[in-house]
């Protein structure tokens, strides 16, 4: 077995080495003058077990384009399995046609991906899970909820008094998941337009008054939905308002956005690599899943059942 990396996400890839006891292995990726990406191998890979972590996070093509010219040349140097874990699966919330004449990037990206000659994909917390199904090839989606419950139990001392909250009646699942782990309450944040033009409303759904609310989602991007959710669960009652997001975007002016916000904190994964303005900023705070990808790399490598991490 051995783990390589592209640029995205290098600080993650060796924590996930650290964790399997082997070293990062060898590759240059680089640009030429042009900007094309190059690859190099630097190391012998024939008959191996190769790993190539890679999240196709911002800058997204550029990302996507190492993971994909990586994987030419492992399957190139005639490495005997190639398997792209990608923490963060870029361009998943095009899973669907919403309108006519648009494409389903997510689809797109799987099947570039799979032609490029990877043989298995290991992936965490996809924005839509049918996105499995776009692969024609071995992908595993791991879930960051067991990871988020550690957390979660060792901040709270009384979780009695603890509401887990959906932004979005599509996050439910979600939602129950984390809840499930220590019989806690469930509430949802009813987002809706009344009229076509006004101002969106927020309804709850649940007791949230008196609680400590805790608001999980995969993906915070702009962070505008996740601010006017917590603004709408502290009018209602709630005592506090945590976010629990499995992958930090944090596009734009997000990070100021989440910093003067009424959120207590913000725990992001290090699925992607955060930057300096997220390590600084004052209550957002990065969990690591390193251990739980490590493991997925491991039992994969010995061909012994993921199903475990689920619980």
């Amino acid at each position: 077995m051995k783990l390589f990396a592209g640029n995205s996400n290098r600080v993650l890839a060796e924590a996930v080495a650290r964790y399997l006891n082997i070293p990062l292995g060898k590759a240059s990726v680089r640009r030429f003058a042009d900007q094309e990406i190059f690859v190099e191998i630097q190391e012998n890979v024939r008959g191996e077990d190769v790993f190539i972590l890679q999240s196709t996070s911002f800058p997204t093509n550029d990302h996507l384009m190492e993971l994909l010219i990586m994987i030419d040349a492992f399957m190139r140097s005639s490495a005997k399995r190639i398997t792209a874990v990608i923490p963060y699966f870029g361009y998943a919330r095009q899973d669907r046609r919403a309108s006519g004449r648009t494409p389903i990037s997510a689809k797109l990206v799987a099947n570039m991906i799979t032609r490029a000659g990877v043989d298995r994909v290991l992936t965490l917390d996809l924005h839509a899970g049918q996105i499995q199904g776009f692969f024609d090839i071995p992908t595993d989606n791991l879930f960051s909820v067991p990871v988020m419950a550690r957390d979660v139990k060792a901040k709270y001392k009384q979780l009695g008094n603890v509401v887990v909250v959906s932004p979005d009646i599509g996050g439910v699942v979600r939602a129950r998941a984390l809840a499930k782990r220590f019989d806690a309450q469930l509430a949802i944040v009813d987002k809706r337009r009344e009229r076509p033009g006004e101002s969106e409303v927020m309804n709850i759904i649940g007791a949230v008054a008196g609680k400590d609310c805790l608001l999980i989602d995969d993906i915070v991007d702009s962070g505008g939905t996740l601010c006017n959710a917590a603004d709408a669960l502290l009018a209602n009652g709630a005592t506090s308002v945590t976010a629990y997001i499995t992958h930090g975007v944090l596009s734009g002016g997000a990070v100021a956005r989440i910093s003067g916000s009424k959120l207590q904190e913000l725990v992001i994964t290090d699925s992607i690599q955060p930057t300096q303005s997220v390590l600084d900023a004052p209550n957002i705070r990065v969990i690591s899943i390193a251990d739980l990808m490590g493991e997925a790399i491991s039992r994969t490598a010995t061909e012994e059942s993921v199903s475990s991490l689920f619980d």
